[in-house]
């Protein structure tokens, strides 16, 4: 299943309803990277014809999510550990600044944040990491720059497949991020934003090095 956007006012075209499910569903699996996409299986399983699929394509290679390759399709390329390392340097500029923002103006999420990381506990590899996006998205979204907020949410495919890579990263990850995460709460909560970047930087560092680990 599948989760299309809601538009006021405004129907959903089958273009944006291909992209939301190619880009949330499809591309966040890991096992479909490396993998040709069949138009025609993602227009059965929607039900839109093949036309609004190859538009979404078309929009989700200008975002390097896939590769369209002549004479077969539209391939999602693997993350490579160079692509990995770039991701965390992205997220961590971003995440950083967000803690830096909040903080400044009073409006650390931090009942949000306790939520989404409650969410996590007990969950499967793929439900514990949807709620991990959500909880750093939580952050981000916080500081009230919606370009940035923007920003980082395109990265959210990228972010479910690495996170979902860094739990294969060795025993007890699952358990580490449930504890870094925690201590980024506490660092926000306590209002200075010294230790807060230093709890954000240690947990991307930690999801880095689980990633590579499998590289």
């Amino acid at each position: 299943m599948y989760t299309a956007r809601i538009l006021i006012g405004m129907s959903v075209s089958g273009r944006d309803r291909a992209y939301d499910y190619l880009r949330n569903t499809v591309l966040a699996d890991p096992a479909a990277q490396g993998t040709f996409l069949s138009e025609q299986d993602i227009a059965d399983r929607i039900g839109v014809s093949r036309t609004p699929i190859r538009e979404a394509l078309l929009m989700l290679s200008a975002e390097e999510l896939v590769r369209l390759v002549p004479k077969r399709g539209a391939y999602i390329p693997e993350l490579t550990a160079g692509e990995l390392r770039e991701l965390i340097e992205l997220r961590g500029v971003l995440e950083r600044f967000a803690a830096d923002r909040v903080l400044a103006a009073g409006t650390a999420p931090i009942d949000e944040l306790r939520a989404a990381l409650a969410d996590q506990t007990g969950k499967d590899d793929k439900t514990f990491i949807e709620a991990d996006t959500r909880f750093h998205t939580i952050l981000v979204r916080a500081a009230g720059n919606e370009m940035l907020a923007r920003t980082y949410e395109s990265l959210r495919a990228r972010h479910v497949v690495s996170g979902l890579v860094a739990l294969q990263g060795g025993p007890g990850r699952r358990e580490a991020v449930l504890a870094e995460h925690e201590a980024i709460v506490t660092a926000l909560a306590a209002g200075d934003p010294g230790p807060a970047r230093e709890a954000i930087t240690a947990h991307l560092d930690a999801t880095l090095r689980a990633q590579l680990a499998i590289r």
